[in-house]
């Protein structure tokens, strides 16, 4: 199982150590994110500046992969140069904020990610946290927040992901 994460907070994002901790027990991570936060990107590409893709560490000392342009370009550049094979699943989150409302359904980073890796035929999960303080929402970087709940959400969630799209696809071979 290869599962790919990204967010619109960024690679240097809290939220993203704690999706790959919640689901580092179901198979091979990648981790390709924008370097900058990009929340309300939505559903964006890059078209008309160069993409630069830079090896970096997350905070718990693990390889990622850097993204100079938006989570939608973040996922083309994880699924088709970064890893080795097709992800079995994209994760993009946790997002610090929640994605509440018709509205982000268009203007969500987060969601415009996994929406991407959809096209592509990949089941995705967007996730996000709700908090009770605005001014860390769009934080660039490291914020301290419990994500220990949401961890064992994804990790439920993503469980059964894998499961029907393991079904699904046994079933398609009959």
């Amino acid at each position: 199982m290869r599962i790919l994460i990204t967010n619109d907070d960024g690679v240097n994002s809290s939220g993203i150590v704690a999706a790959k901790r919640a689901v580092e027990n179901l198979g091979t991570i990648d981790v390709v994110a924008p370097s900058t936060q990009q929340s309300g990107i939505g559903h964006a590409l890059t078209l008309f500046e160069p993409i630069r893709v830079t090896s970096t560490n997350l905070m718990d000392g693990t390889e990622a992969f850097s993204v100079s342009g938006t989570p939608t370009d973040s996922v083309i550049i994880g699924i088709y140069e970064v890893t080795d094979s097709k992800p079995d699943l994209v994760i993009s989150g946790i997002n610090i904020g929640e994605n509440l409302g018709k509205s982000e359904l268009t203007t969500s980073g987060t969601i415009g990610a996994a929406m991407e890796a959809a096209t592509h035929g990949i089941p995705a999960i967007s996730v996000s946290l709700q908090v009770s303080r605005g001014d860390i929402k769009f934080h660039d970087g490291h914020v301290a927040l419990d994500f220990r709940y949401s961890e064992k959400i994804l990790n439920s969630v993503a469980k059964n992901v894998i499961k029907k799209a393991f079904l699904k696809e046994q079933i398609s071979l009959i």
